[in-house]
């Protein structure tokens, strides 16, 4: 089975090497990079043979912080996952990354157990996001100050099959498990899935999410 490639980026020397010794430590999982900020992140990646499938991006860096980063890795290496590891919890950020392209979105204190679960389910699903980022989302969508651009679609432009597929999206089923719950073959899940993305707009799986949150698809039960 192949191992789940990770790469680090963070300017904190001693939170990187320790947690590069947590992954390394992870059966099933492969360090192939360490930068302490974006440039240098940059240039890394076109010396690898492979990319990685998901990299550990913290946001406050000197230089080139996590946001611009994280735009430049969407535009040139958008298949690379992007688990953004931060101290800030402001609702507005956490919607921004998410929004942006982010597939995962971590406080930097949380459980190592926790973000062995997201690396996984990032790499397996195309995004993980825990009750806290889901009620972040919620809570920043419910304001009236803001408008998401990314939502071109309502709920009644989703039709009843497309809502079934979106709400498993949201309980972070595979392509192949809700295919098998719904007796479909998983290229027609990943045709409903396509279609979910053009009618909402949304940059990736965990933008889809967020659709669900603000137009009442999904309920976070907060």
């Amino acid at each position: 089975m192949e191992k789940i490639r990770v790469a680090i980026v963070d300017d904190q020397h001693i939170f990187r090497q320790s947690l590069g010794l947590l992954i390394s430590s992870v059966p099933g999982f492969e360090l192939v990079a360490e930068a302490a900020g974006g440039p240098e992140y940059l240039e890394i990646l076109n010396t690898l043979p492979r990319l990685p499938h998901v990299t550990l991006l913290d946001m406050s860096m000197p230089g080139m912080n996590g946001i611009e980063l994280n735009s430049i890795l969407q535009e040139k290496y958008p298949e690379v996952k992007i688990v953004i590891l931060s101290v800030n919890l402001q609702d507005r950020l956490i919607s921004k990354m998410i929004t942006e392209g982010a597939d995962a979105y971590l406080v930097k204190n949380c459980d190592k157990d926790e973000l062995i679960t997201a690396i996984q389910a990032v790499y397996k699903a195309g995004f993980y996001i825990n009750l806290q980022t889901m009620q972040a989302l919620q809570h920043y969508s419910d304001s009236k100050s803001r408008q998401h651009q990314y939502l071109n679609a309502t709920a009644t432009d989703i039709t009843r099959r497309e809502k079934e597929v979106l709400e498993m999206i949201c309980k972070e089923l595979s392509a192949a498990e809700i295919a098998s719950k719904l007796y479909l073959s998983v290229r027609t899940v990943e045709g409903h899935r396509n279609n979910l993305i053009l009618k909402t707009g949304a940059r990736n799986t965990a933008g889809l999410v967020i659709f669900a949150v603000k137009s009442g698809l999904y309920n976070v039960g907060i």
